[in-house]
């Protein structure tokens, strides 16, 4: 990133918002995915060491939202919707066409909803929902989201577990546990693997053993 904020790789014509931090070994493609970010934070987005985010990322951040990449974590074409709070912990994997929502941005009210539709009708750039209320979505470490599936607002995904593709996502899931479906279900449980010092622990020193 050049003192003007703009990507030398980049296609886009754009440049990083000056509330968007990004460690200098993380990767972002294009600045294009901050066409629909609107963060008033002091800091809207943070990118720890070795995040990356690919093309068709798009972080949709609201102006009182907040989205946090975890150290190594992979986005791959996904749709960020924040207007609260996103957390994505270490390690987690994204994968294409995935949506994180902590907000529905629209009435779920019939006639509060028909409204707000037509006032997209007169302005066709409008954002949704300044009034709908949103709730946290935090992605804990080492957790895969495989491609099409949603996150609903207020989940927590726990350390470790997978969703599998397309699936939606409406309750918290625990750690360490596969999901799947519409809504997901747990379809099956895992034991977390070995700390790598506990899984080869030091053999015992024999009294031949050569000092």
């Amino acid at each position: 990133m050049n003192p003007e904020r703009k990507l030398a790789w980049d296609w886009f014509p754009g440049a990083i918002p000056t509330n968007v931090a990004i460690d200098d070994t993380a990767y972002l493609e294009t600045t294009f995915s901050f066409q629909c970010f609107r963060s008033q934070l002091p800091c809207g987005l943070e990118m720890g060491r070795g995040a990356s985010t690919y093309l068709g990322t798009m972080f949709d951040v609201g102006p009182k939202g907040r989205v946090k990449l975890g150290k190594y974590a992979m986005i791959h074409g996904a749709r960020i919707i924040c207007d609260d709070e996103i957390l994505i912990g270490d390690y987690a994997l994204i994968s294409w066409n995935v949506v994180l929502m902590d907000s529905y941005r629209i009435p779920l009210d019939l006639q509060a909803r028909r409204r707000e539709l037509e006032q997209v009708s007169l302005h066709p750039l409008r954002i949704f929902a300044a009034n709908v209320q949103a709730r946290p979505i935090h992605i804990e470490r080492n957790v895969w989201l495989g491609f099409d599936a949603c996150v609903l607002p207020g989940v927590t995904i726990g350390e470790g577990s997978v969703v599998g593709a397309r699936s939606v996502v409406a309750q918290d899931v625990p750690p360490y546990t596969v999901v799947a479906g519409n809504p997901a279900r747990v379809v099956r449980r895992f034991e977390p693997q070995e700390r790598p010092e506990k899984a080869n622990p030091p053999r015992p020193r024999s009294e031949s053993t050569p000092e």
